[in-house]
């Protein structure tokens, strides 16, 4: 099952027979208190360092978030797909959870888009599936609904069902256009989580074949050595069913790791792409103490 998204000119296909989807998730600006101030004054400079970082890290598709306090979310939105797409061409992932923003964005952006997500809840299916329907966009499914972010594997399996159901059937968004996050929780709180989300990646792949992501950045919040974590459990993940991740595309250490996994889930044929990165690598490297 391929989920194939788009800029004006270049596509990226998601698929359990890809090489795996680095989606950047830097253009956020969660925690980022001087990039807040600087978008409530209509300052996107960031932006731009922010994708020149990740698409020389290896971002395949970047996440963007223009989720400010006291800010026109939507109009930022709209500058910030503007502004992204005249930077680069990959797709682009447009996060927001206020439908206005998302309905923006959707219109401004040149392409197919990911949608930045849905979950199971009634209203919030009925607010959002329409959007992604009519901008031929793909979304995001998050299993969890008004009572429970759930524990449970089997439980979250059966509300991404949901999600599903509804999308295919109530608004004939194609399967292969619902990309399902199995949740990733903090392993600082609970180190079982971890386990669950392994589990429930693998039953999602068993029962309905779909493309899934989740927020890496998730599993080691809290935790020291973030980064080497993060290095670690993705691979497992991959393993298991993942093709794709909102990551730091801006750590070598993680990116490496998952086009690792590529070579040897055999989704690197030949492992073409990793002695192709290696000898620019050291091209580099060359170049530079010259």
């Amino acid at each position: 099952m391929h989920t194939v998204l788009s800029s004006a000119n270049r596509t990226v296909t998601i698929g359990h027979d890809q090489p795996f989807c680095v989606i950047g998730e830097r253009i956020n600006p969660t925690g980022r208190k001087l990039f807040q101030e600087q978008l409530r004054r209509g300052d996107l400079s960031r932006v731009e360092i922010d994708v020149a970082e990740q698409v020389a890290g290896g971002a395949m598709v970047l996440d963007v978030n223009m989720g400010t306090p006291l800010a026109d979310e939507a109009a930022l939105m709209v500058s910030a797909v503007k502004l992204v797409q005249s930077l680069t061409d990959l797709p682009l992932c447009l996060d927001s959870s206020i439908i206005e923003v998302l309905d923006a964005g959707l219109a401004a952006y040149r392409g197919k888009a990911l949608v930045n997500s849905v979950t199971a809840e009634d209203e919030r299916l009925a607010a959002i599936l329409p959007l992604v329907k009519r901008h031929g966009a793909a979304v995001i499914g998050l299993p969890n609904d008004e009572r429970e972010i759930p524990d449970d594997p089997r439980r979250r399996v059966e509300l991404a069902g949901k999600i599903i159901d509804v999308a295919t059937g109530r608004y004939g968004i194609p399967i292969e256009d619902i990309v399902i996050d199995p949740l990733a929780m903090p392993i600082g709180a609970d180190t079982t989580v971890g386990i669950k989300t392994l589990e429930t990646i693998a039953l999602l792949r068993e029962k309905f074949g779909v493309n899934m992501t989740f927020g890496a950045s998730n599993v080691s919040f809290g935790m020291p050595d973030r980064h080497t974590l993060g290095a670690a459990f993705l691979p497992m993940a991959i393993a298991a069913g993942l093709t794709s991740a909102i990551m730091d595309a801006r750590s070598p250490q993680i990116v490496r790791s998952v086009k690792a996994a590529d070579v040897l889930l055999d989704h690197d044929p030949w492992g073409s792409a990793w002695i192709a990165a290696h000898r620019a690598q050291q091209a580099q490297a060359q170049q530079a103490g010259t």
